[in-house]
């Protein structure tokens, strides 16, 4: 599951190098996630094992319809299809890039909810937290000996959280967050990744990690493979501002919000002044997200939602996209409510999670003490 990637032409830019570069890269990675996905669909429920895989999210607020569409359906769809699926919430990557933790186990639960009403089952996929994993972080140690200083700076992550600082410094954490990331997916001994593809240097830095590991400490043996990225097929969704939709900017519709909250914020999302609706990603950005949106939930092409939208403008384009959330949204609360009146099974959930993760870290921190000659 390898491709050539040719090298641009000669009298290519710099910029356009890099660009050109990076399209070839990210095809690739398509179409070995393509490969992935038919084995997947061929072999995992014979051999879980084989596909096991790790994803989560940071505690930092509520998940949204992005996280919906774009990561929970898909996990849940592979759990059901037999891949052994891990899910870490990543609670010490919260204070990567800010100074508290803020309401650290409101969010915690409130993830866990989205999870269990989202159709993730705790008898089929492990989920824990990171800081109740210590053999996990344990990991970093080896791990941090394998990477140089200049590899994290290039890290597109730290450059991007680096450039919004105002000239805060850069914390060690920050810093060390691709390595953070790295012992999350090989502890486990994930093989496979979800991830969009501004995390694809993520997970080229963790198939690093383990490629240098497995030479250096372990003399050429496999203890860590080498993960592969599946790759999202849900694009990059903006948010009802028009921009790109994060928590922080206040601009998403979360999982937890009512049918009437749901409408308020999407009434309130941006348009344009074209009564015709068509679906023109370039030239009307906001216009093509909302039916993009709507189309995720229907399950329904934009051009074909934007034929049947016609002249009724930004008020109908609006409503369309309110019935398609909240009709598609409707099971998912009703399950969350359901499950938030039962907080002793939320936090079981969570206890047995802890548990299996624990089990797992601590058999792989004996291996690579092991082969580094640290059994004592």
């Amino acid at each position: 599951m390898t491709a050539t990637i040719p090298t641009a032409a000669p009298d290519a830019t710099p910029v356009e190098t890099v660009r050109t570069e990076d399209s070839r890269t990210y095809a690739a990675a398509l179409e070995r996630s393509a490969v992935l996905d038919a084995l997947i669909e061929e072999h995992a429920t014979e051999d879980p094992a084989r596909f096991r895989m790790l994803t989560g999210d940071r505690p930092t607020g509520p998940l949204h319809i992005g996280h919906f569409l774009a990561s929970l359906r898909n996990r849940v769809r592979l759990q059901d299809k037999g891949v052994e699926t891990f899910v870490v919430i990543a609670d010490y990557q919260v204070i990567t890039d800010r100074d508290s933790v803020g309401e650290m186990g409101v969010n915690v639960r409130g993830l866990v909810l989205d999870y269990l009403a989202a159709g993730l089952d705790p008898g089929r996929t492990t989920i824990f937290t990171h800081s109740a994993v210590p053999a996990l972080n344990q990991l970093m140690l080896p791990f941090l000996s394998l990477v140089t200083d200049a590899e994290l700076r290039r890290n597109p992550t730290v450059k991007d959280e680096l450039a919004l600082s105002d000239g805060r410094p850069l914390s060690g954490l920050l810093l060390t967050y691709p390595v953070h990331q790295a012992a999350d997916i090989l502890f486990c001994h994930s093989r496979i990744v979800p991830v969009g593809r501004d995390q694809l240097p993520h997970l080229e830095q963790t198939r690093a990690i383990a490629h240098r590991f497995n030479s250096r400490y372990a003399a050429g043996q496999s203890v860590f493979a080498e993960p592969e990225a599946l790759l999202s097929d849900v694009p990059l969704l903006l948010g009802t501002d028009g921009t790109k939709m994060s928590k922080s900017k206040g601009n998403v519709i979360n999982l937890r919000d009512t049918a009437d909250e749901t409408a308020a914020r999407i009434r309130a999302a941006r348009t344009d002044s074209e009564r015709r609706i068509t679906y023109d990603p370039s030239a009307r950005p906001a216009v093509a997200n909302l039916l993009t949106i709507a189309g995720l939930f229907f399950e329904e092409s934009p051009e074909s939602l934007a034929e049947r939208v016609g002249d009724g403008g930004a008020r109908a384009l609006k409503a369309l996209v309110t019935e398609a959330v909240n009709e598609s949204l409707a099971g998912h609360r009703a399950r969350r409510a359901d499950l938030a009146r039962d907080p002793a099974y939320v936090t079981s959930v969570l206890h047995d999670g802890n548990t299996r993760a624990n089990e797992v870290a601590e058999r792989t921190l004996a291996t690579v003490r092991a082969v580094m000659g640290m059994s004592y």
